[in-house]
């Protein structure tokens, strides 16, 4: 019964955590941070990014994030610099 309540209690836990928290790689937080500028229109730069996110249309540099997709770039990029991720660069 204790290993039940635990498990119920980490499962509740990290359902309540940002996604970045649960990322497998530094890749993972780079394509969840760019998907977001991809579903905006960004238009990407690097091979790699171009190459990753071909499927979607781009039509701008300077893509409009909302709020919401602001404060998540931010997590990303704290996250990604706390692990020191380079990804692409």
């Amino acid at each position: 019964m204790k290993t039940f309540i635990l498990a119920a209690g980490l499962a509740a836990a990290a359902a309540a955590m940002p996604t970045a928290a649960f990322a497998q790689s530094c890749y993972d937080l780079w394509y969840e941070r760019n998907l977001i500028y991809a579903e905006n229109g960004y238009c990407f730069k690097t091979r790699l990014a171009r190459r990753t996110f071909r499927n979607y249309d781009c039509w701008t540099d300077n893509p409009r994030l909302s709020r919401w997709e602001q404060r998540r770039v931010a997590q990303i990029q704290r996250q990604e610099r706390r692990r020191g991720c380079r990804v692409n660069r």
